[in-house]
Formats: structure tokens, sequence, C-alpha cells
């Protein structure tokens, strides 16, 4: 069932602004005369129509490098590689488990974890404070040399 719908009757009431049809075309496409010129909008004061003197707007100047998310990438990355140093030692054999029993070697494990951290490595030369090449460098030599001395001793068992 359709219900009658009224419309509010158009109050004459001033509403505070003023609708201006600025468009050079009427309806029906022909051109309408001179289009009403736009209003002058009034002047914003300024501080030298305010009778002061304009003060210069401050200039964006070089920005303090930020420490503290340096220092947390740095950490971060730092715990990546530890992380990655922990798992290898662990497929190595070399660090006890839970119990304090030992653990197994897993030797190719092992061989995979100290690839990806030389392509870490190579990937991120040039990018990395001293501290971080220092300890990339002492975590590879250690990993290195002990992969070789289990493969040593493994290899001397099967003799």
């Amino acid at each position: 069932m359709l219900e009658s719908v009224t419309m509010p009757e158009e109050k004459d009431e001033p509403t505070g602004f003023k609708v201006v049809d600025r468009r050079s075309f009427a309806a029906d496409g022909t051109r309408v005369g001179d289009a009403p010129e736009a209003e002058e909008k009034p002047e914003v004061p300024t501080a030298q129509s305010a009778g002061r003197e304009p003060q210069p707007e401050p200039q964006p100047g070089p920005k303090p490098a930020p420490e503290e998310p340096v220092e947390e990438e740095e950490e971060g990355f730092v715990a990546l590689l530890s992380e990655l140093y922990a798992t290898a030692l662990m497929q190595m054999g070399l660090v006890s488990g839970p119990n304090g029993e030992g653990l197994p070697p897993d030797l190719v494990g092992a061989h995979r974890t100290i690839d990806l951290l030389e392509v870490l490595q190579q990937k991120t030369r040039g990018n990395l404070t001293a501290k971080e090449s220092r300890l990339f460098e002492q975590i590879l030599y250690e990993l290195r040399m002990g992969f070789l001395e289990i493969n040593q001793r493994l290899a001397q068992k099967q003799k």
C-alpha cells in the first residue's frame, strides 16, 4: 500500500548561505549572458594589515637522526644472528637438550644454516655497522670450524 508523503513547506527564513548559479549555459543549452562575477571574499587579516612585522615562516631544517629505531633494528638483527647461531649449534649436536642429554647431530641441517648465514652476509654487505660485521664474521668462523671438527671426528670413527 502506498502512503502519501508530504514535503515540508519551504521556509522563507535565511539559512546563512547564498547559492549563486554560475553556469554559463542554460538547461536548454543556450549561452547565458555574462555569468555573475565572483563575489569578493572578505580580506583575511594578515600581519602586515594589522600593522605588525611579518614573521618569517619556519624553514624545515635537517631532522635529527632517530637513535632508538636504529638501536632496535640493530638489536633485531643481532637477535636474528643469535637465533641462527644457536640453531646451527643445536644441529651440530654441540648444545645439550632440555634434559641435559646430548642431541644427535643433523649435519645437513647445520650445513644449510651456515649457508643461509653466508648468503645473509653477502646480501647485507655494506649495510651493517662495524659491530654487526664483527659479530657476523665471528659467528661464521666459529660455525665453520665447529662443522669441520665434527666432520673430522665422524670420519675418524668410521675408520
